[in-house]
């Protein structure tokens, strides 16, 4: 069956994920040893005994994904479900990459470690920077379309609000900007008067995917510059375009600018819509990337591949 495997961005976390992957699979045992020993920490600790919130931490959270995603399609694989294609949310394009054979697994948890701390650092700075007041964030436009949205921050910062940023492009009916705290609570009064049906903060860590993360993409630079990106052996799509990525060298440069650019899902699920896929999988923790390919409408079904039972089930409908 042709099957897409979809991996999961920060915010899927939650304590306890994957870790009935491990009496499954020996494999993905390696995996979660491979991750503590490349990052000198111990991985399956970190999960087991985590609190929600020091989980989410971007320099926590990163890692430990990345993790359960690997693991989860080591899982798939040993049991005949390989990736005719594959995608990945922000942080997820990390273990896509690795699928499709872009980087080796030693670089996707260097990478994914160096990330989560530079980027988490840069929130650190934000932070300092503010003063004690609120720091830049994101908010979730629902009920909007994606082109609406961005027409209206446009026209927003030629009025004078700056600071305002489409971040993820999630679905036909919803939009994630960052922005600054005021220009968050002004947008929210705004997109409600423009139709929004809903604009509500987000609990994230900082305003990723803009420019105010232009600090922590000048210094993974030097991270991404020191490893080798070979060219995908099977389809892989950006999020900074949501083309299908051609070479190494291309992914490398789509690597960086993902940091302050927005994602661009809606485009890559038409992309991938274009494959003609019989099974969608989300591989790893959560399921946002499901509800999200449901709203394009596509009859071609999504399931859940991040849990021992899940996988055990997916396997009987094969």
């Amino acid at each position: 069956m042709k099957a897409i495997f979809l991996f999961p961005g920060q915010g899927a976390q939650y304590p306890g994920m994957g870790l009935d992957l491990i009496e499954l699979s020996p494999e993905a045992k390696k995996i979660f040893d491979t991750a503590s020993n490349i990052l000198n920490r111990d991985i399956i600790d970190l999960i087991k005994n985590s609190d929600p919130d020091t989980l989410k931490r971007t320099d926590i959270s990163q890692i430990a994904i990345s993790a359960v995603s690997l693991a989860s399609a080591a899982c798939l694989k040993e049991r005949g479900i390989f990736p005719a294609a594959c995608a990945g949310f922000s942080l997820g394009e990390y273990p896509a990459l690795y699928c499709a054979g872009v980087i080796g697994m030693d670089d996707c948890f260097r990478l994914t470690g160096s990330r989560g701390k530079i980027m988490q650092a840069a929130i650190d700075h934000l932070q300092a920077g503010s003063g004690g007041s609120k720091v830049p964030g994101m908010a979730a436009v629902i009920g909007l379309a994606p082109a609406q949205v961005e027409t209206l921050i446009a026209q927003w910062k030629s009025d004078g609000l700056t600071d305002l940023y489409a971040a993820n492009i999630n679905s036909p009916k919803q939009v994630v900007v960052s922005g600054s705290t005021a220009a968050l609570e002004e947008a929210e009064k705004r997109f409600k008067e423009a139709g929004a049906k809903r604009v509500f903060r987000l609990a994230v860590a900082g305003p990723f995917h803009s420019p105010f993360m232009k600090e922590a993409a000048e210094v993974f630079a030097s991270a991404l510059h020191k490893v080798q990106f070979n060219d995908p052996f099977i389809p892989l799509f950006s999020n900074v375009t949501g083309n299908q990525i051609k070479s190494g060298a291309e992914a490398k440069t789509l690597a960086l600018r993902q940091i302050v650019e927005a994602i661009r899902w809606t485009d890559e699920e038409a992309a991938i819509a274009g494959l003609e896929p019989e099974l969608m999988l989300e591989v790893g923790p959560g399921k946002v990337l499901q509800g999200l390919w449901r709203d394009t409408g596509s009859k071609v079904p999504c399931f859940s591949a991040g849990t021992a039972k899940e996988i055990n089930e997916l396997q009987l409908k094969q």
